[in-house]
């Protein structure tokens, strides 16, 4: 029987996986949140990071830079979302422990080229910490895209300023989208609403997830999420979301993710 060519090392045996650590291939740790995305998207956006992983390792190592996704981490660092039923997240703490086991384990086996693509805003913080560590103490450079915010960067050069603007937000472009393109069955598009315009929280004019406006100027707030969101829509209008944008921001992603393993692999060999 022909087995199908995987790049998902948990699929791999351990014997392939000492064959494969002997040619320092480059992996790819997909990182995400199980939390609230607004009531048509599946709260594992995990998920979502993991296929654009499994796109950018095909497509990589197709080009002759062999690339392999490491098991995606489901849970994100704690921010906005303990109010959500269901929802589970690490604290910061636990996150850093996390990430620090991770890569040691990786790098102390001679797996010297990685990079994270993180699917959670709450994660950023920690990955910068731990990665800036063990650069200062291995001179090992762990780069970290950042999905979402990529994807949000890519939105007006795809729909034009205006409609990237009014589409963009938590619940909204660019998960929603990339969500109806990658996993269609998952989605609930009927289950959709919009942000309420006029709502407030601590006394002011919501401005987006998290924030007020304060005579035009943002301000944090540490409420939980649902205090300044939507049933988890931030500003973005998601009935402006389509899988056809999803189709377009995944490929720019797997495009940009497979620049970032050819630059690694050539800055390394």
């Amino acid at each position: 029987m022909t087995q199908k060519k995987t790049v998902h090392m948990a699929c791999l045996t351990a014997a392939d996986m000492r064959e494969i650590a002997a040619r320092a291939p480059v992996l790819l740790l997909p990182l995400g949140s199980f939390e609230d995305q607004g009531p048509c998207t599946p709260m594992g956006d995990y998920l979502l990071a993991d296929k654009v992983a499994e796109r950018i390792a095909l497509k990589a190592t197709g080009q002759g830079y062999e690339t392999y996704v490491a098991p995606v981490l489901p849970f994100g660092g704690a921010d906005y979302f303990g109010y959500m039923p269901g929802g589970i997240a690490l604290s910061q703490t636990t996150l850093r422990a996390v990430l620090t086991d991770i890569f040691e384990c990786l790098l102390t086996r001679g797996f010297k080229k990685i990079i994270v693509l993180n699917g959670h805003g709450g994660n950023s913080a920690m990955i910068h910490d731990v990665t800036r560590q063990i650069m200062k103490q291995t001179e090992v450079v762990i780069p970290n895209l950042y999905l979402w915010r990529a994807a949000s960067e890519l939105l007006p050069q795809l729909l034009g300023a205006q409609k990237a603007q009014l589409s963009a937000g938590h619940g909204a472009n660019p998960l929603f989208s990339i969500a109806m393109h990658l996993c269609p069955d998952l989605v609930k598009p009927e289950a959709l609403v919009r942000p309420e315009p006029d709502k407030e929280a601590w006394g002011l004019k919501v401005a987006d997830f998290g924030q007020v406006s304060l005579n035009g100027v943002s301000v944090s707030l540490p409420f939980e999420g649902d205090v300044t969101a939507t049933q988890g829509i931030g500003r973005g209008d998601p009935a402006l979301c389509d899988a056809q944008t999803g189709l377009k921001l995944t490929d720019r992603l797997v495009e940009t993710g497979v620049l970032l393993v050819r630059h690694m692999t050539e800055k390394n060999s």
